[in-house]
């Protein structure tokens, strides 16, 4: 094994070992396009890890010198010595990516590094956010299959939200443990009551109001997304509804527990997932 198959491979291997709730790098995936997937994959983890882990005055400078590797990989793939680095260097340069997807990344976890996400003022803010922290992964993966159009994209971001969306839902008590909310202050005010509940951790009538709206308002644009899937091809149309299908499952989840996200996390079990595989070729 070569130093860049090498590479790949300890992307690969980081991919593996961190649970998400879809696959990375998914066997519905061309096989050409999984080593790539992985190292962006890896390139992102590494950052989030960054933006979370070890002293807080060190996390900027810490993701500054990640976005110097971006920068220097994908001027010289060869120059790279860490792993993940000598990976993506690569994956630039055979697809071509543009960087900027990959730097809006980091632009996110730089304002979770800096505390920005201890509150969200608006839902507007809230987009904005996702603009960065998820709709580039959506067009990094239409890039790599060589999409580009302003449509696909529009579509991609809507349903890279609404996964992100989904993913603050689910994960309410445990970014409130981190010391982050996602849910807007203007939603909380919409529904009196619901902001001390969150505090207190205690689903209440307010909160399981506040977060039927939230989920209500993600399921719509999962609808609006889905519309990708008319727009590619081969297994990307699969993929796509596969994605979007997971992630309205989650919501159903979330609505089966009556919206009470601190008793349990909802999740989806193995047998929730091949559902959602087999009806994305169905379809």
């Amino acid at each position: 094994m070569n130093g860049v198959d090498a590479a790949y491979a300890h992307c690969a291997r980081i991919a593996r070992s961190h649970y998400e709730n879809f696959t990375v790098g998914s066997w519905l995936l061309p096989r050409r396009l999984r080593h790539d997937l992985a190292a962006v994959y890896a390139f992102a983890r590494g950052a989030d890890d960054l933006a979370d882990e070890g002293a807080d005055e060190g996390r900027l400078a810490r993701l500054d010198d990640w976005a110097a590797r971006l920068d220097g990989c994908a001027r010289d793939p060869h120059s790279a010595t860490d792993p993940v680095f000598l990976a993506l260097g690569h994956t630039i340069a055979r697809h071509d990516l543009p960087l900027s997807p990959l730097r809006d990344l980091l632009h996110a976890f730089r304002r979770d590094a800096a505390g920005e996400t201890r509150a969200i003022a608006t839902y507007a803010d809230l987009e904005e956010y996702c603009r960065y922290s998820a709709n580039p992964v959506g067009r990094i993966v239409l890039a790599l299959f060589g999409y580009g159009e302003a449509e696909q994209q529009a579509r991609s971001d809507d349903i890279c939200t609404a996964l992100q969306e989904t993913n603050f839902w689910q994960d309410v008590a445990g970014d409130l443990a981190r010391g982050r909310i996602y849910l807007p202050v203007e939603d909380m005010d919409r529904f009196p009551g619901s902001g001390d509940a969150l505090a207190e951790r205690r689903a209440t009538r307010p909160f399981r109001e506040l977060l039927a709206f939230e989920v209500a308002r993600t399921r719509a644009r999962f609808a609006r997304g889905l519309g990708l899937a008319h727009l590619v091809h081969g297994r990307l149309r699969a993929e796509v509804r596969i994605f979007a299908r997971g992630g309205l499952a989650l919501l159903d989840r979330i609505e089966a527990a009556d919206y009470d996200v601190f008793s349990c996390r909802p999740k989806l079990g193995r047998g929730d997932l091949a559902a959602i595989v087999l009806g994305g070729f169905r379809s």
